[in-house]
């Protein structure tokens, strides 16, 4: 069943990393065209990432014995949100940051931890999500993708889709089958980290809509995988990948994808002095949701900090911030279009367009929204 989401407040210590981010903000990420930064976590800086790392912000929750911080998911909130509110650069090293390196500190053994998690703390060591599969649809439990046990490690051998930034990652965690067949669903899954540099494999980018390659196809022929690329217990890759989606889908990313979006119409009903006043109830409509979406990803932020799986409640605020995601640009877009003699920016005219096209991603993403909601009935007992 899932729980009460309690309402938290951040703490002092976290909210006091602000002014320093927001000044390396303003240095770095201000200057940048708005249809630019609102490809924030889509877009893809290794220099930027390297700039966080120097600065002790990647890999904030990681252990300092492994060159992270020691801090809480509190301070990785406050770091995620103006990042995301900015719009900085941030997929490069998002995905290692946000979950794989969790993934392998609560699953990983000494020697996996030490070698990869102070890699993502430097942004030395980026990672992609292997765990959808062609044909497949959202049906995540009929892996295909097989690893089979040798004598001297694992053979890999099967195909990845949809996997973000595989072209320009240097590792990826994987959900394969490891024993069974994909009708035993849930049964013989497990997780293995794959060096995409290795020979057998083939990573195809797949260029989208608006013209950005983030997505890839990934192919494994006879993959060559050493002993130790298991990670956490073979066969229970299923309840692993489930913990490592409440990472994924409870935080800011999952509230501020329209963000710059927002912040170009603001300027734009300011620049029209009073005439800007009659948007003040569809302003109104989107900034309860968005502090509504906010204040449950802080109290599934708390269940993180408490050490709880929050796996459902995660999926409640992804499914729930996609609907607020894909309804700013649609509802800006019939407010603009309904005004063709009012003046707009071409800034603002091009951050709309880019959003008016990727925003139908926005709920397949992390899981679509039918899965989403199948997994939320489940919780309140529904099905």
């Amino acid at each position: 069943m899932i729980d009460m989401l309690e309402l938290t407040r951040l703490p002092d210590e976290d909210e006091a990393l602000r002014d320093a981010i927001r000044e390396f903000l303003r240095e770095t990420v201000d200057t940048l065209p708005p249809d630019v930064r609102a490809r924030s976590w889509m877009g893809f800086d290794a220099g930027f990432s390297r700039e966080l790392a120097r600065r002790g912000w990647l890999g904030l929750t990681l252990p300092v014995e492994f060159g992270g911080a020691g801090k809480g998911p509190f301070a990785r909130f406050v770091l995620s949100e103006e990042l995301l509110g900015a719009g900085a650069p941030v997929s490069a090293h998002w995905i290692a940051d946000r979950q794989s390196g969790p993934l392998i500190l609560k699953y990983g053994t000494q020697d996996q931890k030490r070698f990869y998690l102070p890699r993502i703390c430097r942004a030395e060591a980026f990672f992609c999500i292997g765990m959808s599969e062609p044909d497949s649809g959202s049906d995540l439990a009929s892996i295909r993708t097989r690893a089979v046990r040798t004598g001297t490690g694992w053979t890999l051998n099967g195909s990845k889709i949809w996997t973000t930034n595989a072209h320009r990652s240097h590792y990826m965690i994987a959900l394969v089958r490891t024993s069974g067949e994909s009708a035993d669903r849930h049964k013989g899954l497990s997780q293995v980290i794959v060096d995409l540099s290795l020979p057998g494999l083939t990573v195809r980018p797949i260029r989208d809509i608006a013209g950005d390659a983030h997505f890839s196809e990934v192919f494994f022929d006879n993959v060559v995988l050493p002993p130790d690329a298991l990670i956490g217990i073979e066969g229970d890759g299923w309840n692993q990948v489930n913990a490592e989606l409440a990472f994924e889908r409870s935080g800011p990313e999952r509230v501020y994808s329209s963000i710059v979006l927002l912040e170009g119409w603001l300027a734009h009903c300011r620049a029209q002095g009073q005439a800007g006043q009659q948007y003040a109830a569809p302003l109104g409509r989107i900034v309860t949701w968005l502090a509504v979406l906010r204040a449950m990803s802080i109290s599934v932020t708390a269940k993180l900090a408490r050490g709880e799986s929050p796996a459902i409640e995660a999926t409640l605020v992804k499914d729930l911030g996609t609907e607020v995601e894909q309804m700013i640009p649609r509802v800006l877009g019939d407010i603009l279009g309904a005004s063709p003699d009012v003046p707009v920016s071409a800034s603002l005219r091009r951050t709309l367009a880019y959003l008016e096209q990727m925003a139908p991603s926005f709920s397949l993403r992390g899981g679509t929204r039918e899965i989403l909601r199948g997994i939320i009935a489940r919780g309140l007992g529904l099905r």
